[in-house]
């Protein structure tokens, strides 16, 4: 079946397309609030606080870039790029990280605002692929390729063979 037209957008949307995009817009925009943010904030906190903040910073920046790599795999395995072998490899799993599974550092007060919501969603976004990879590994065990499709809004996994269907 591949992927439905959105109902909203106008234009086929899979779910993977859609975490990918959220995944780069927030790649991009912590990006930028880091490099913009960490001048600023080295000349009006003490160092204890400019440590706590480096650290938060450096737990959203692992996320995205465990959440951006298994994206990106993912699409290869698709595309037909990667075997379903090479993505099944710990290669491409997503690293067991305390830093990234800890939900801890948005409830933190002394940390800025914006912060505190990259923290957040960065940590929703890591749990999504979390899932995701449980999902498509487990796919993979029973031989099947996922393909990620999206019908009348509703978010799905389907096998390669039910697609075709």
């Amino acid at each position: 079946m591949g992927s439905v037209s959105s109902m909203t957008s106008g234009k086929a949307t899979t779910l993977l397309d859609r975490t990918f995009d959220e995944g780069v817009a927030l790649t991009v925009e912590a990006r930028n609030y880091i490099a913009y943010h960490e001048q600023a904030d080295r000349r009006e906190f003490d160092l204890p606080h400019c440590l706590q903040v480096g650290y938060q910073h450096t737990r959203v920046s692992a996320r995205l870039i465990q959440s951006m790599t298994w994206l990106l795999a993912m699409k290869a395995l698709l595309a037909g790029e990667i075997s379903p072998e090479q993505f099944a490899s710990p290669q491409y799993a997503l690293a067991e990280c305390e830093e990234c599974d800890n939900p801890s550092g948005a409830e933190i007060e002394d940390l800025p605002q914006g912060l505190r919501s990259l923290l957040e969603r960065s940590l929703a976004l890591y749990s999504r692929i979390q899932r995701l990879d449980a999902m498509v590994r487990t796919k993979l065990e029973a031989g099947e390729v996922p393909n990620f499709g999206m019908i009348q809004g509703i978010k799905i996994i389907e096998s390669g063979e039910n697609a075709a269907q």
